[in-house]
């Protein structure tokens, strides 16, 4: 049997054994075996000199460099940028839009195998330069829209990385008003936007169908949160989760939307919710959310874990020794078993490039390594998960320059048992 890897890193395993293959998965473990208990031949996906892997008789296939490693600056780079955005494809990362002393409409693919970039088309139905903005990957496009040009949009464009081509969102009946700083989830066959700052701090959304290039609103009946910016959301599989953010006021409320009742259920504001604030993160943990980081009246270096199943917060721990300094800002990705935050600012006079990977089984921390090609300090940086590595890229810097570089840095590699 011959299976290929998520991330290209190894374009193909040979899987020795007898009976068939069978693939199994759980968080960021992906294991392929003849038979269970594993035999040789089984490959899985783990921390870089995993010790209980290697104990347990595996062999690292392809050792993690220690440290970062730089992004190209070669022809196809995006120019420098913040506030823009960026999504993962399975093979490539794809920037697009942002502010960078002009208002943008550019981007580019990044191959993190080959180090290398391709610029996004700017003809066609290329949506206009904005910032502000939110983008999905629906599995074959990138859906952008909203944002801001100086004034408030409701337009997008749905972008074909193979064919490097455009074709704009649909701004006919249920398309959501005119908004930026607002929110974006993909359930699997819609994106929903939601929040965001217009003419005011809007509680309304819409449901957007790629294939029919048509708009359904989200209800703002009983349980939808209250109007607001710089709030944060995640898709559990079958709702979308907001929390946070603001209204002139920080918030630590927050609403589960089922899509399909196409109903609000408020968030508890009980027991160990999160202290108000904005420009935090939130990550999708398979079972919860983990919330931390941002501002109030001071940086946070506080979070916590919501079930949204039993409506009820645990908090993430300020005590063990690696939790990161307190920013917002940042970025943060889930890897399968844990959160990974970097980056930020602490309004200390400069920008972070330090971090920590949060674990929320034992709710500790462990330290980023900061080794190799670390990227500088920034904020309004954009960060994704590619399967085994986390790509940081542009932002600005303590001195308020527009950055387009970045960094990969490998959290999992391969191992196969002798």
């Amino acid at each position: 049997e011959v299976v290929k890897s998520l991330n290209d890193l190894m374009d193909s395993v040979a899987i020795v054994g007898s009976g068939g293959a069978t693939v199994s998965t759980e968080g960021k473990t992906i294991t392929v075996a003849a038979a269970a208990p594993p035999v040789a031949g089984a490959v899985v996906l783990g921390v870089s000199g995993d010790t209980t892997l290697i104990g347990s008789g595996y062999t690292e296939l392809f050792p993690a460099a220690d440290g970062w490693t730089a992004t190209a600056m070669t022809a196809g780079v995006p120019s420098v940028r913040s506030e823009h955005t960026a999504v993962w494809t399975g093979t490539k990362m794809i920037v697009w839009g942002g502010y960078g002393g002009t208002l943008l409409n550019t981007g580019g693919q990044y191959d993190p195998v080959s180090n290398s970039w391709t610029a996004t088309s700017i003809t066609g139905s290329v949506p206009s330069a904005r910032y502000q903005h939110t983008a999905v990957w629906t599995g074959s496009k990138m859906i952008v829209w909203g944002g801001s040009d100086g004034t408030y949009l409701n337009t997008g464009g749905q972008y074909d990385p193979v064919g490097n081509s455009w074709s704009a969102t649909a701004i006919t009946a249920g398309v959501p008003s005119a908004r930026s700083n607002h929110t974006a989830v993909w359930t699997g066959s819609k994106m929903i936007v939601w929040g965001g700052s217009g003419a005011t701090y809007p509680v309304t959304g819409g449901l957007y169908d790629p294939g029919t290039n048509s708009w359904t609103a989200t209800a703002t009946t009983a349980g939808v949160p209250s109007g607001r910016v710089f709030h944060t959301a995640v898709w559990t599989g079958s709702k979308m989760i907001v929390w946070g953010g603001t209204d002139g006021t920080a918030l630590n409320t927050g609403g589960q939307y089922d899509p399909a009742g196409n109903s609000w259920t408020a968030t508890s504001v009980v027991g160990s919710v999160p202290s108000a604030r904005r420009f935090h993160t939130a990550v999708w943990t398979g079972s919860r959310m983990i919330v931390w980081g941002g501002y109030d009246v001071t940086f946070a270096k506080t979070g916590g874990q919501y079930d949204p199943v039993g409506n009820s917060w645990t908090g993430t721990s300020i005590t063990s020794g690696n939790v990161p300094v307190a920013r917002q800002a940042h970025s943060a990705v889930w890897t399968g078993t844990k959160m990974v935050v970097w980056g930020g600012t602490n309004g200390a006079g400069s920008l972070l490039n330090t971090g920590g990977q949060y674990d929320p089984m034992s709710d500790s921390w462990t330290a980023n390594p900061n080794t190799g090609n670390l990227p500088s300090g920034r904020a309004d940086h954009t960060a994704v998960w590619t399967g085994t590595k986390m790509i940081i890229w542009g932002g600005y810097d303590e001195f308020g320059t527009y950055l387009n570089t970045g960094g990969q840095r490998t959290e999992l590699s391969y191992f196969i048992k002798n």
